[in-house]
């Protein structure tokens, strides 16, 4: 067999174990965790390692001396059997009943609750492009002055047709070369800087 066949995995964590090795460290206080970083129901008691930050169980709640189980820090079958030596088998106080624990959970529940904006943000409503009917009964309304809007509109364009065709015949007057008054003058010998 290949050596990455050999290659060990992270094992499920039991709940109980027989294993009378205790960590020198110091006992871990629950209290000193937040509410959601523990669980004390008896069916499932747990608390996420400070030290790999994985969920444990935690064995032996009911008698003195509970303690977490030894533990990989990986997920089991999927990461490397890595094993956690800081936390395994380290003492814990608990000294936090379930009753407390839970009032604490959902008070910093309710506590985040309210933190969330609640307020509805509705859509714009949508503004439908008119039918070809629509459009042409718009065309055939009339204004204050009883005449339609379209014949408004020509007639004001007429109004000014006049001066945009002078301003035309002046633009098109003006010779090639020739600038606008106020503007410099073009040069018209090439300018050559001197040497010295």
């Amino acid at each position: 067999m290949s050596a990455s066949a050999l290659e060990r995995t992270a094992r499920p964590r039991r709940s109980r174990t027989r294993s009378r090795t205790v960590n020198a460290r110091p006992a871990l206080v629950i209290s000193t965790l937040k509410p959601n970083q523990y669980d004390l129901r008896p069916a499932c008691a747990s608390l996420i390692c400070p030290d790999c930050e994985t969920w444990v169980p935690i064995t032996g709640l009911q008698s003195r001396k509970p303690k977490l189980v030894p533990h990989d820090t990986g997920r089991a079958w999927q990461d490397k059997a890595v094993r956690c030596g800081l936390g395994s088998n380290r003492l814990i106080t608990v000294n936090v009943t379930v009753k407390k624990w839970q009032e604490r959970l959902e008070d910093g529940n309710s506590e985040t609750v309210h933190r969330r904006k609640t307020t509805v943000l509705r859509k714009p409503k949508v503004v439908l492009a008119p039918a070809v009917s629509q459009i042409a009964t718009q065309r055939e309304t009339t204004t204050d002055c009883g005449r339609p809007l379209w014949l408004l509109r020509e007639l004001m364009w007429e109004s000014t047709a006049s001066a945009v065709r002078d301003a035309d015949a002046r633009r098109a007057q003006l010779p090639n070369g020739e600038v606008p008054l106020g503007a410099p003058p073009v040069p018209t010998k090439t300018l050559h800087p001197e040497t010295s």
